[in-house]
């Protein structure tokens, strides 16, 4: 990694040993100054990377580590994603206190994580592997802030340096709305259509999702087009409104853990004229959105995982990433709660 700026899609490591965790270390530490997060919280910052990458190398098998910004309200932060298939815990929470070690350690590297975050989460399962997520913001340690509503990740197939796969979500005139977005194929095309579609969601006016996706449309037709999908959770009143073009896949998963799939129309956005609808689906509030691209197998039962749905979205989408997305597509999860 170098001195420029990180994308808001951020970097990914693989953390196998301890040079690889300095990396990491360092590159944190330079996105806080860059971000002006402050000399205190980028100090923070460079403990709660250490502890993570420490804990991957020893503790964890193909350990890899997301680092990105985040922002919110004009203010920016920064966000670390660890994922690994090791031995996992049996008990998060005992494992986060000072003084817990399952390796003769002094036990507080997950301690000092909790204290310096701005919010934590994490899930781990013995023989099943740990994601744990970060925030620092500035001025803002204590770890007591509520989870975000949605959280998504995306990753680039083995070998490539950019990702065509993208998500955005966005709060306007009370819509709150959910983008995933696959560009046709691999590398910097792919990952410039995507950019297109996420920008043009940003600033599209507010509407309902099938307005919003013909929107898109029209402002990717100078790319080579992509797969997409448009949600508007609405708990309020009791309905999730969804519109698709293409391979993404999105499912509602309510209180009793059953599995919904949502309908995409076939079409390429970007191209032609393809065919453009909505549905409308029960959804209220303790009802989970997952939305994800074709690089994550469509196999995955959160029921196989036991109390996953109460954890983070963010955490529940890295873990979805982990284990159902593959190494030879680009990979994009975004999972949305029914609360504000």
């Amino acid at each position: 990694m170098n001195d420029d700026a990180v994308s808001d899609r951020g970097v990914w490591f693989r953390v196998e040993n301890g040079s690889a965790a300095s990396t990491v270390r360092r590159a944190a530490e330079r996105l806080g100054v860059q971000l002006d997060l402050g000399a205190d919280r980028t100090a923070d910052l460079a403990i709660v990377a250490a502890e993570l990458t420490s804990n991957l190398v020893k503790h964890a098998d193909d350990g890899v580590l997301l680092l990105r910004p985040v922002r919110r309200d004009g203010e920016a932060g920064v966000e670390l994603v660890a994922l690994d298939t090791g031995p996992g815990m049996a008990d998060l929470t005992a494992s986060s206190q000072d003084g817990h070690s399952t390796a003769g350690t002094l036990g507080i590297g997950l301690g000092a994580i909790v204290r310096q975050a701005t919010w934590f989460d994490g899930y781990s399962r013995p023989e099943r592997g740990t994601v744990l997520a970060v925030q620092i913001w500035p001025n803002r340690p204590g770890g007591h802030e509520r989870w975000p509503w949605v959280g998504a990740l995306s990753r680039p197939l083995a070998g490539e340096s950019v990702s065509g796969d993208g998500y955005a979500w966005r709060i306007v005139e009370g819509r709150r709305q959910v983008l995933v977005c696959d560009g046709l194929g691999h590398g910097p095309l792919a990952s410039a259509a995507t950019d297109a579609a996420l920008d043009a969601f940003r600033k599209a006016p507010a509407g309902a999702p099938a307005a919003v996706v013909a929107h898109l449309h029209r402002s990717m037709s100078h790319t080579r087009g992509a797969a997409l999908a448009v949600a508007e959770p609405d708990p309020s009143a009791g309905v999730l409104r969804y519109s698709g073009l293409g391979n993404i896949s999105a499912a509602v998963i309510g209180a009793d853990g059953k599995r919904r799939g949502l309908v995409s129309l076939p079409g390429i956005a970007g191209h032609q004229r393809p065919p453009i609808r909505e549905y409308d689906y029960p959804f209220e509030a303790d009802t989970l959105l997952v939305m994800h691209s074709d690089g994550v197998v469509d196999r995955w039962q959160l029921a196989d995982y036991p109390g996953l749905v109460d954890r983070s979205p963010l955490v529940v989408a890295a873990t979805l990433l982990r284990d159902a997305g593959t190494r030879r597509d680009d990979a994009c999860v975004l999972v949305a709660r029914g609360w504000s």
